[in-house]
């Protein structure tokens, strides 16, 4: 799932641009021909406001995991400005609902009703963050959506094609085990070592956090390496652990404080420790997890707006990498954040009806 598309939404051109990037992807992920045109039909949504009501942003498309953890492959939409952001955002998602004097007649409320899950965080001032996940097995209106326990987003140094970090999480019993990789360089050659980590975690999700690293070593000793942490949830003993070889970074937020979480230098694949050190957490109804790669600004600040601390993970990670990076401090790498959330509610308008 290396492939991640990324609009600069600037001018009118780049709405076809989102519009085909979304095609793309579902192409890639193998969706429906129907499933298809409702991303078309969201993406053009959503860049469309990009331009009336932000002055601009950007549409990024990543191939991510379904929720369930099951087989096949999900399609996500991103939109991601720092405009004046969204008064009232229940008023509009309403349909009907329109600033503008010229409109598609669609408006955010068909982006609530065409994708499996859509969501939306708006702050006055601030800027709007919006995702819409298109999952190959498609329930239907009216079907609760199913909502995954972690989220995140990827982008490409330079808006390439390739990108060479990578994010997944796997269910095993009482385990959930979430992993971020960031394979050497950009490129091809770094998304195939990232990808590699993915696909050996989806064999190794039963062991605890020290021993996937070191399998997934020797799973990546064909490759160039990879930066890799490992965070793993016991859901029967409410404990975290937490376990990172690389230059990866985390934070985990318990009430109101936010805790670094350190990882071991090496690289998983080539220079591998002899010793893994395992940090073990207590894991609260408030606790949250952010990862990230060193694409991100080091000194980024984690958000403190409770609203969206409460938000679907993947908003979440979304908010944390537009905040972390604008024009005057572009990201420097591939990068890429994952949240894991598992006991976050969202409010009814944040899901598909």
């Amino acid at each position: 799932m290396s492939r991640v598309w990324e609009v600069p939404v600037g001018d009118s051109t780049r709405v076809r641009d989102a519009r085909t990037a979304a095609r793309e992807a579902c192409a890639y992920a193998g969706l429906a021909p129907r499933r298809t045109a409702a991303a078309e039909l969201v993406a053009t949504e959503l860049a469309t406001n990009l331009l009336r009501h932000a002055g601009g942003g950007r549409m990024v498309v990543n191939l991510v995991g379904p929720p369930a953890g099951g087989p096949g492959v999900s399609v996500q939409l991103f939109s991601l400005d720092h405009g004046p952001g969204i008064a009232d955002v229940p008023a509009a998602l309403r349909d009907g609902y329109t600033t503008a004097g010229v409109s598609l007649g669609a408006g955010l409320g068909s982006c609530l009703r065409s994708a499996d899950t859509f969501h939306l965080y708006s702050a006055p001032g601030r800027g709007t963050t919006a995702t819409a996940r298109f999952d190959p097995g498609h329930a239907g209106p009216g079907t609760p959506a199913v909502q995954a326990p972690a989220g995140g987003i990827c982008v490409s140094l330079a808006e390439a094609e390739q990108c060479g970090d990578a994010w997944s999480w796997v269910r095993c019993g009482a385990l959930l085990t979430l992993l971020l990789a960031d394979g050497l360089g950009h490129g091809p050659k770094a998304a195939h070592a990232s990808t590699a980590a993915v696909a050996e975690l989806q064999r190794a999700a039963h062991l605890p956090p020290a021993e996937i690293l070191r399998r997934l070593h020797t799973a990546l000793r064909p490759t160039r390496g990879a930066a890799v942490a490992v965070a793993q949830l016991d859901t029967d003993r409410s404990e975290l652990g937490f376990a990172g070889v690389g230059n990866t970074g985390a934070r985990l937020r318990t009430g109101e404080s936010w805790t670094s979480l350190v990882s071991h230098p090496g690289i998983v694949g080539a220079y591998f420790p002899a010793h893994i050190p395992v940090r073990r957490m207590p894991w609260r109804p408030d606790s949250l997890l952010v990862m990230h790669s060193d694409g991100l600004p080091s000194r980024w600040t984690p958000p403190d707006d409770p609203r969206l601390l409460a938000q679907d993970p993947a908003v979440l990670a979304a908010a944390v990498l537009r905040d972390a990076s604008s024009p005057a401090r572009p990201v420097r790498d591939d990068t890429s954040v994952a949240v894991l959330a598992p006991d976050r509610r969202t409010r009814t308008h944040d899901s598909r009806l």
